[in-house]
Protein backbone atom coordinates (compact mmCIF):
# COMPACT_ATOMS: atom_id res chain seq x y z
CA UNK A 1 0.00 0.00 0.00
CA UNK A 2 2.91 2.32 0.74
CA UNK A 3 4.14 1.96 -2.84
CA UNK A 4 0.68 2.72 -4.23
CA UNK A 5 0.52 5.80 -2.02
CA UNK A 6 3.84 7.04 -3.39
CA UNK A 7 2.63 6.47 -6.93
CA UNK A 8 -0.54 8.44 -6.23
CA UNK A 9 1.51 11.24 -4.68
CA UNK A 10 3.75 11.46 -7.75
CA UNK A 11 0.80 11.70 -10.14
CA UNK A 12 -0.82 14.33 -7.91
CA UNK A 13 2.37 16.38 -7.60
CA UNK A 14 2.76 16.42 -11.38
CA UNK A 15 -0.89 17.33 -11.95
CA UNK A 16 -0.73 20.11 -9.34
CA UNK A 17 2.50 21.57 -10.78
CA UNK A 18 4.55 20.90 -7.63
CA UNK A 19 7.83 20.57 -9.50
CA UNK A 20 10.34 20.08 -6.68
CA UNK A 21 8.12 17.54 -4.94
CA UNK A 22 7.47 15.61 -8.15
CA UNK A 23 11.15 15.36 -9.08
CA UNK A 24 12.13 14.41 -5.52
CA UNK A 25 9.47 11.68 -5.40
CA UNK A 26 10.57 10.30 -8.76
CA UNK A 27 14.22 10.32 -7.70
CA UNK A 28 13.41 8.48 -4.46
CA UNK A 29 11.37 5.86 -6.33
CA UNK A 30 14.13 5.27 -8.88
CA UNK A 31 16.82 5.08 -6.21
CA UNK A 32 14.59 2.64 -4.33
CA UNK A 33 14.53 0.25 -7.26
CA UNK A 34 11.16 1.07 -8.83
CA UNK A 35 11.05 0.15 -12.53
CA UNK A 36 11.93 3.35 -14.44
CA UNK A 37 9.31 2.49 -17.05
CA UNK A 38 6.71 2.49 -14.27
CA UNK A 39 7.87 5.92 -13.16
CA UNK A 40 7.51 7.22 -16.73
CA UNK A 41 4.02 5.71 -16.95
CA UNK A 42 3.07 7.62 -13.79
CA UNK A 43 4.45 10.76 -15.44
CA UNK A 44 2.19 10.10 -18.41
CA UNK A 45 -0.81 9.77 -16.09
CA UNK A 46 0.03 13.05 -14.39
CA UNK A 47 0.57 14.86 -17.67
CA UNK A 48 -2.71 13.51 -19.01
CA UNK A 49 -4.47 15.30 -16.14
CA UNK A 50 -2.54 18.46 -17.02
CA UNK A 51 -3.66 18.16 -20.63
CA UNK A 52 -7.31 17.75 -19.65
CA UNK A 53 -7.14 20.79 -17.40
CA UNK A 54 -5.67 22.77 -20.29
CA UNK A 55 -8.57 21.66 -22.48
CA UNK A 56 -11.02 22.89 -19.84
CA UNK A 57 -9.29 26.26 -19.54
CA UNK A 58 -8.08 25.54 -16.01
CA UNK A 59 -4.42 25.49 -17.08
CA UNK A 60 -2.67 27.61 -19.68
CA UNK A 61 0.55 27.54 -21.72
CA UNK A 62 2.85 28.22 -18.72
CA UNK A 63 1.52 25.08 -17.03
CA UNK A 64 2.14 23.04 -20.19
CA UNK A 65 5.70 24.36 -20.33
CA UNK A 66 6.29 23.55 -16.65
CA UNK A 67 4.84 20.10 -17.20
CA UNK A 68 7.29 19.52 -20.00
CA UNK A 69 10.16 20.68 -17.79
CA UNK A 70 9.14 18.28 -15.01
CA UNK A 71 8.94 15.43 -17.49
CA UNK A 72 12.36 16.30 -18.92
CA UNK A 73 13.92 16.35 -15.44
CA UNK A 74 12.43 13.00 -14.45
CA UNK A 75 13.25 11.51 -17.84
CA UNK A 76 16.90 12.50 -17.35
CA UNK A 77 16.91 10.49 -14.12
CA UNK A 78 15.13 7.48 -15.60
CA UNK A 79 16.83 7.16 -18.97
CA UNK A 80 20.26 5.93 -17.78
CA UNK A 81 18.57 3.23 -15.73
CA UNK A 82 16.60 2.00 -18.75
CA UNK A 83 19.59 2.11 -21.08
CA UNK A 84 21.61 0.05 -18.59
CA UNK A 85 18.90 -2.61 -18.37
CA UNK A 86 19.86 -6.09 -19.67
CA UNK A 87 19.09 -6.53 -23.34
CA UNK A 88 19.05 -2.80 -24.01
CA UNK A 89 19.42 -1.79 -27.63
CA UNK A 90 22.94 -1.42 -28.93
CA UNK A 91 22.16 -0.28 -32.45
CA UNK A 92 19.78 1.91 -34.38
CA UNK A 93 16.79 0.03 -35.73
CA UNK A 94 15.47 2.69 -38.09
CA UNK A 95 14.45 6.31 -38.44
CA UNK A 96 11.26 7.83 -37.04
CA UNK A 97 10.09 11.40 -37.68
CA UNK A 98 7.68 12.83 -35.13
CA UNK A 99 5.97 16.12 -34.39
CA UNK A 100 2.84 17.76 -33.00
CA UNK A 101 0.69 18.94 -35.90
CA UNK A 102 -0.14 22.55 -36.72
CA UNK A 103 -2.50 24.29 -34.32
CA UNK A 104 -1.61 22.13 -31.32
CA UNK A 105 0.96 23.07 -28.68
CA UNK A 106 0.89 19.86 -26.65
CA UNK A 107 4.20 18.03 -26.51
CA UNK A 108 4.12 15.96 -23.33
CA UNK A 109 2.82 12.75 -24.92
CA UNK A 110 5.05 13.29 -27.96
CA UNK A 111 8.07 13.73 -25.74
CA UNK A 112 7.37 10.45 -23.94
CA UNK A 113 7.03 8.64 -27.29
CA UNK A 114 10.26 10.23 -28.54
CA UNK A 115 12.01 9.21 -25.33
CA UNK A 116 10.77 5.61 -25.49
CA UNK A 117 11.68 5.24 -29.18
CA UNK A 118 15.15 6.58 -28.44
CA UNK A 119 15.88 4.15 -25.64
CA UNK A 120 14.51 1.29 -27.74
CA UNK A 121 17.13 1.85 -30.43
CA UNK A 122 15.41 4.07 -32.98
CA UNK A 123 16.88 7.23 -34.48
CA UNK A 124 14.26 9.90 -33.84
CA UNK A 125 13.93 13.40 -35.29
CA UNK A 126 11.48 15.52 -33.27
CA UNK A 127 10.08 18.53 -35.15
CA UNK A 128 8.48 20.00 -32.02
CA UNK A 129 4.99 21.53 -31.77
CA UNK A 130 2.62 23.41 -34.10
CA UNK A 131 4.36 21.87 -37.13
CA UNK A 132 2.95 22.82 -40.57
CA UNK A 133 2.35 20.05 -43.09
CA UNK A 134 5.00 21.53 -45.39
CA UNK A 135 7.60 21.19 -42.63
CA UNK A 136 6.80 17.49 -42.30
CA UNK A 137 7.17 17.10 -46.07
CA UNK A 138 10.55 18.86 -46.10
CA UNK A 139 11.77 16.81 -43.14
CA UNK A 140 10.73 13.54 -44.78
CA UNK A 141 12.75 14.44 -47.87
CA UNK A 142 15.77 15.34 -45.74
CA UNK A 143 15.62 12.70 -42.98
CA UNK A 144 14.16 9.77 -44.99
CA UNK A 145 12.31 8.13 -42.09
CA UNK A 146 10.65 4.73 -42.25
CA UNK A 147 7.86 5.86 -39.87
CA UNK A 148 6.18 9.23 -39.38
CA UNK A 149 4.40 10.00 -36.11
CA UNK A 150 1.77 12.75 -35.96
CA UNK A 151 0.83 13.88 -32.47
CA UNK A 152 -2.11 15.98 -31.32
CA UNK A 153 -4.16 16.33 -28.16
CA UNK A 154 -6.84 18.81 -29.20
CA UNK A 155 -9.75 17.74 -31.39
CA UNK A 156 -8.81 20.45 -33.88
CA UNK A 157 -5.59 18.51 -34.47
CA UNK A 158 -7.49 15.75 -36.25
CA UNK A 159 -8.05 17.84 -39.39
CA UNK A 160 -4.43 18.99 -39.26
CA UNK A 161 -3.35 15.34 -39.10
CA UNK A 162 -5.52 14.56 -42.14
CA UNK A 163 -4.11 17.56 -44.01
CA UNK A 164 -0.55 16.51 -43.16
CA UNK A 165 -1.15 12.97 -44.41
CA UNK A 166 -2.61 14.47 -47.60
CA UNK A 167 0.42 16.70 -48.07
CA UNK A 168 2.76 13.73 -47.65
CA UNK A 169 0.78 11.80 -50.25
CA UNK A 170 0.67 14.74 -52.67
CA UNK A 171 4.45 15.06 -52.42
CA UNK A 172 4.80 11.40 -53.39
CA UNK A 173 6.45 10.53 -50.09
CA UNK A 174 4.05 8.03 -48.55
CA UNK A 175 4.98 4.90 -50.50
CA UNK A 176 7.24 2.64 -48.47
CA UNK A 177 6.54 4.54 -45.25
CA UNK A 178 4.10 4.11 -42.39
CA UNK A 179 2.21 6.89 -40.61
CA UNK A 180 1.01 6.59 -37.01
CA UNK A 181 -1.00 9.07 -34.99
CA UNK A 182 -1.32 9.56 -31.25
CA UNK A 183 -2.86 11.86 -28.69
CA UNK A 184 -5.32 12.05 -25.83
CA UNK A 185 -8.49 11.37 -27.80
CA UNK A 186 -7.17 9.44 -30.79
CA UNK A 187 -9.04 6.24 -31.66
CA UNK A 188 -9.87 4.11 -34.70
CA UNK A 189 -12.43 6.63 -35.96
CA UNK A 190 -9.80 9.36 -35.90
CA UNK A 191 -7.34 7.05 -37.66
CA UNK A 192 -9.88 6.50 -40.42
CA UNK A 193 -10.51 10.25 -40.67
CA UNK A 194 -6.80 11.03 -41.01
CA UNK A 195 -6.00 8.05 -43.28
CA UNK A 196 -3.04 7.10 -41.08
CA UNK A 197 -1.89 3.48 -40.97
CA UNK A 198 -2.41 3.02 -37.22
CA UNK A 199 -2.84 4.83 -33.92
CA UNK A 200 -0.99 4.29 -30.67
CA UNK A 201 -2.78 4.56 -27.36
CA UNK A 202 0.47 5.07 -25.44
CA UNK A 203 4.22 5.28 -25.90
CA UNK A 204 4.84 1.53 -25.75
CA UNK A 205 2.16 0.96 -28.39
CA UNK A 206 4.03 3.41 -30.62
CA UNK A 207 7.28 1.51 -30.03
CA UNK A 208 5.54 -1.78 -30.84
CA UNK A 209 4.20 -0.35 -34.12
CA UNK A 210 7.65 0.84 -35.15
CA UNK A 211 9.22 -2.49 -34.27
CA UNK A 212 6.58 -4.32 -36.30
CA UNK A 213 6.78 -2.03 -39.33
CA UNK A 214 10.56 -1.84 -39.47
CA UNK A 215 10.95 -5.54 -38.75
CA UNK A 216 12.95 -5.36 -35.51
Amino acid sequence: MQERERERELVEALAEMREEEAVALARAMLEGGVDPLRVLELCREGMEIVGKRFEKGEYFLPELILGGEMLEAIGALAKPLIVQAPGGPAKTHGRVLIGTVQGDLHDIGKNIVTFMLDINGFEVKDLGIDVPAATFVDAIRDFQPAVIGLSGFLTLAFDAMRDTVGAIESAGLRDGRKIMIGGGQVDEAVRTHTRADAFGGNAMAAVALCREWIGV
